[in-house]
């Protein structure tokens, strides 16, 4: 952490970090500044209050206030309404951040990106992602010098908190917005607080906020003993599964984890074994026996069995919604059922069904179904993995674009509905959340997807590069708020559109990544040294942290992507992953690698390196990882 931490100097009203300035603080109520006289402040003990009275209402008033805490500052915002009935969508408010040379535009869900947008080149990375300009919950902002100042929110399971960015005269400008979505208070609506620290390495300043934000929250995390390790169906077979195949494959892990002498774990049916979402409690021809007996026989092969769930997901042919077509949300302009996915062409996913709705968790029928199957699952099936996809459904949609059963609920409040009656039914057994608000699922889930789904290919929107964009910025979290899951690794030789070369560097940034360890293929026919890599990962079953050390301190056409890993044992493992398509060189200093300059050193994997009183230069051929270790 840095030895210039944060200050404010209230008589002209600055926050200052790391060369980082944030200035012209405004309050905004809907997402715009609001008419209000000049700002009074006072203060005591470390403690400033900003006041503008506002020009629409009697005694009404936006309140921030600025209390520094063990070198941090907390900011918290409120709208003081003493004749209360005002019902709004959002407050509050915009600084201007000066100095910052790129911003973390951090996305709302598993799946919605998360990477460093440069100042210089944001107009070009916005044409690649309409939503560069919108963050969720935090950003880190990046000084010339490479230090960081994190601002962030520090609870996310009320409200949705909102960053919306510009650009204009060579500033960067933000708005901090807590989603309040008209919920109905009386004298006083307070939005989040929000956490500003800094220092000058960028990962560890947002470790000390997801520290913050942990210790924020109502609930502790749920933090698994040792990584989560096993096979899940849904990468290679998809959803063309039966019982005869998943037993043919359960066979083939049990013979790998036997083989190896390794924890490997959990075996997880993915989609495809029931006949429409929503229709949880039916499964297809394919399984003659249902699901329970074959649950049981993965217990039997020593396995933590596993399914897939996408609770709000309700297609229209549906059997549920056939029967209760009242129990999904419906659009509030048409009053027709609100439709986040439609598939109206020759693709129809793997179902029946061309619209997808969502289940009204708020509708106390809809909410005992769900309830029941979660039940069913975990106490008759006897589930003790569940994978919940498509979380984002229950979260996206505020007052003015859905119409709920019951009204006046933030979407978070939604949400968590949901989310905690999950958590009341499974018990102990763990859950993953994939495609879910990534923060507000803090002692809820056990482990979280924090990156878009593994591909075939090495561009595009489903594939290496969008997968390692997103993972290597929200790492910092894994073993604070819970288990970070990189999505499963490709080990087959065919059937997929990448390099021998490419499959293995995956396969090692995946697992320096410390996080779930999981595959699809069919373990009996992955090459050989793919199965010894893999074995080698999940023989650690309590890895340490991985951490990124040049983790936004190197412009957005860096190629190199640096991993370091520090063993118990003195063991530093040093991985440097060329993502480019030409051979690059990369300087590792001593400092960076944590290790002195006559530090033995072995490569293990990859390209070639030379050493210097410097450090280490590797040289990596396009997509390659050189992998080496360093022992005292």
């Amino acid at each position: 952490m840095t030895t210039n931490p944060p200050h404010f100097d209230p008589a002209a009203g600055v926050l200052a970090a790391v060369g980082i300035r944030l200035v012209d603080i405004t309050p905004l109520i809907d997402g715009e500044p609001v008419a209000c006289a000049a700002p009074s402040t006072a203060s005591a003990d470390n403690e400033w209050t900003i006041r503008w009275p506002l020009e629409f209402g009697p005694g009404r008033a936006f309140l921030l206030r600025i209390a520094r805490l063990d070198g941090d500052f907390e900011l918290s915002m409120a709208l003081d309404e003493p004749d209360s009935g005002l019902l709004i969508d959002s407050i509050g408010v915009r600084m201007t951040a000066l100095g910052v040379v790129r911003y973390l535009k951090n996305g709302y869900t598993s799946w919605d990106g998360s990477y460093f947008v440069e100042r210089a080149s944001a107009e070009a990375t916005l044409e690649s992602d309409a939503r560069a300009f919108t963050g969720f919950g935090m950003t880190a902002l990046i000084a010339g010098q490479g230090d960081c100042a994190v601002l962030g929110f520090l609870r996310h399971d009320r409200y949705q908190n909102r960053l919306r960015f510009s650009l204009a005269d060579g500033a960067t400008h933000i708005k901090f917005e807590t989603l309040i979505d008209r919920v109905v208070h009386s004298g006083r609506i307070d939005a989040e607080a929000i956490l500003l620290t800094a220092g000058d390495e960028v990962e560890e300043t947002l470790r000390h906020w997801a520290r913050r934000v942990a210790h924020a929250s109502p609930l502790p995390p749920r933090l698994p003993s040792t990584r989560i390790a096993g096979w899940c169906s849904w990468y290679n077979l998809y959803s063309s599964i039966s019982e005869p195949l998943l037993l043919e494959y359960l066979r083939a892990c049990t013979r790998f984890r036997n083989r190896y002498k390794v924890p490997f774990d959990v075996f997880q049916i993915d989609d495809g074994f029931t006949p429409e979402m929503g229709d949880w409690l039916q499964w297809k021809p394919q399984f003659p026996r249902g699901i329970g007996p074959l649950l049981n026989e993965i217990r039997s092969a020593g396995f933590m069995p596993g399914l897939w769930i996408a609770p709000f997901m309700v297609g229209n042919r549906s059997q549920l919604y056939t029967d209760h077509p009242d129990w999904v949300v419906l659009e509030r302009s048409t009053g027709e059922p609100l439709r986040p996915m439609q598939f109206y062409g020759e693709f129809r996913w793997h179902k029946r069904s061309e619209e997808y709705y969502i289940l009204d968790i708020t509708h106390p029928h809809a909410e005992a179904y769900i309830r029941n199957v979660f039940r069913v699952w975990r106490r008759e099936w006897g589930c003790d993995y569940f994978k919940t996809d498509f979380m984002y459904f229950g979260s996206e949609y505020g007052p003015s674009d859905a119409k709920w059963h019951e009204e006046g609920l933030s979407r978070m409040q939604i949400w968590m509905r949901m989310a905690k009656m999950i958590r009341e039914e499974i018990g102990a057994a763990l859950w993953l959340g994939c495609g879910a608000p990534i923060w507000a699922s803090v002692g809820l889930m056990d482990a979280m997807r924090i990156g878009r789904d593994v591909g075939v290919s090495w561009r595009g929107d489903h594939s290496a590069e969008s997968l390692l964009r997103d993972q290597t910025s929200r790492n910092f979290a894994n073993g604070i708020l819970w288990q970070a899951d990189p999505d499963c690794i490709l080990l087959r030789d065919r059937f997929h559109c990448l390099t021998d070369t490419e499959v293995r560097s995956l396969l090692l940034f995946a697992g320096l990544s410390g996080g779930v360890l999981m595959t699809s293929d069919q373990l009996d026919e992955v090459p050989e040294e793919r199965l010894q890599i893999l074995a080698s990962f999940a023989k650690d079953a309590r890895p340490p942290p991985c951490d990124y050390p040049e983790l936004g301190r190197t412009s957005l056409g860096d190629a190199m992507l640096v991993q370091r890993i520090k063993h118990s044992d003195g063991t530093t493992m040093l991985g440097v992953f060329n993502t480019g398509d030409k051979l690059a060189e990369r300087l590792v200093s001593w400092k960076t690698i944590g290790c002195g300059a006559d530090t033995p050193v072995q490569r293990h994997a990859g390209g070639s390196y030379t050493r210097s009183a410097r450090g280490i230069c590797a040289s990596v051929p396009a997509h390659d990882t050189c992998l080496l270790v360093f022992k005292e």
